[in-house]
């Protein structure tokens, strides 16, 4: 039996994963609970037991049809345990349908320094494999903080108790702070859990944390689609980043998931994921090296669906047709740089910039309102 081959389901658990700065839902957590059982728990490898955890969460979301990127968590010692294990958590996810872009794989916990270049290889594994790789209980775990050098991370999840407590706390939020400033400089971005208060959810927004998630915004069986509560006071925007810090923030400090489909993807399958998240602004066609070919604009591709005959001419035919050639930007460059690219296009000065790594490979898009909010003085 492989790792993740079980009887019964499990029971998934959804968290939406908000974004401050525009009040939407970006990306969706799930996890899934231990499969039900009628006799005594069998004796399981623990990392085999992880491995079917994360698996079996998204198939969970798979059959919700949402098109937002998932974040699902592994244990750092699951990735001591070789390229087996990771051979059949790439499969597991694989057979959703979905691919590894769409991932962000966030993991959690300590593990002994012996084990330090494993884990590490592991990590720069699974990005080249595509996969969207975060680092969760930054502020409490048990991992060197040079790992989120070698391990190039996409996000950063704070511990969720120091992330509550630095409300009341005045030296728990100056680690915040700190951490918030370090993902920063790296080019990440930090996520917040857990938070179970408005007041909790404007003060990590003041401390410039933009990611989070917990009970204050959304309740225990949400699933995706259903609304969330954001505080108003936490979409004003932080303080404006100190002038004296080069050429400012990189456009990765802006940067949200992006939603992909392949480039073959015909107008009524961007037509169902637009519809399934309103929060949607654009769709990236990415090729089968996860680069992208085409983006398509909210606005642009509705108006276009909704005149006369829109839909029948165009729902079956690929959605390429209705899309425009991407606006890349590497994930290194100023904002200020991205945002005055894209202020050379007149007709598309608002569209969505696509953040590439350095092979090309979609990262997840930048809004340009998002960049002038973020630079205004």
């Amino acid at each position: 039996m492989s790792a993740v081959d079980v009887l019964l389901p499990a029971r998934a658990v959804f968290h939406p994963v908000v974004d401050l700065g525009t009040g939407t839902v970006v990306a969706v957590e799930t996890h899934a609970g231990p499969p039900a059982a009628s006799g005594p728990p069998p004796r399981v490898d623990p990392a085999a037991e992880d491995v079917r955890r994360a698996v079996e969460a998204a198939r969970a979301t798979a059959d919700l049809g949402t098109p937002l990127p998932l974040q699902i968590g592994l244990r750092a010692e699951t990735l001591t345990h070789g390229d087996a294990f990771l051979g059949e958590l790439h499969h597991g996810l694989g057979e959703t349908g979905r691919r590894p872009q769409e991932f962000i794989i966030c993991v959690a916990g300590g593990f002994p320094p012996a084990q330090r270049p494993t884990v590490a290889a592991a990590l720069t594994g699974l990005r080249r494999a595509g996969y969207l790789v975060g680092l969760a209980g930054l502020g409490a775990g048990h991992a060197p903080l040079d790992l989120l050098v070698d391990g190039a991370s996409y996000l950063l999840k704070l511990d969720p108790e120091l992330a509550r407590r630095s409300l009341t706390e005045p030296r728990r939020s100056a680690l915040v702070a700190s951490l918030v400033e370090l993902a920063h400089r790296l080019g990440t971005h930090v996520l917040a859990p857990g938070l179970a208060t408005q007041d909790q959810v404007v003060h990590l927004r003041e401390l410039g944390v933009r990611l989070v998630q917990g009970p204050a915004l959304a309740p225990p069986e949400w699933r995706p689609g259903m609304p969330i509560t954001v505080p108003v006071a936490a979409r004003e925007d932080p303080a404006p980043p100190d002038p004296g810090l080069g050429l400012g923030p990189r456009v990765s400090e802006f940067t949200l998931p992006a939603v992909t489909l392949p480039h073959t993807a015909t107008a009524q399958e961007v037509l169902t994921a637009l519809n399934a998240e309103t929060g949607i602004t654009s769709v990236v066609l990415v090729d089968e090296r996860q680069r992208p070919r085409s983006t398509v604009d909210r606005t642009r591709f509705l108006l276009r669906l909704s005149g006369a005959y829109g839909h029948a001419l165009h729902a079956h035919r690929p959605a390429a047709r209705l899309a425009d050639p991407p606006r890349p930007v590497p994930r290194t460059v100023p904002a200020v740089a991205a945002l005055r690219a894209a202020g050379r296009e007149d007709e598309r000065v608002y569209d969505d910039l696509v953040v590439v790594d350095e092979v090309g490979r979609c990262l997840g898009i930048v809004r340009v309102a998002d960049l002038i909010r973020g630079l205004s003085p």
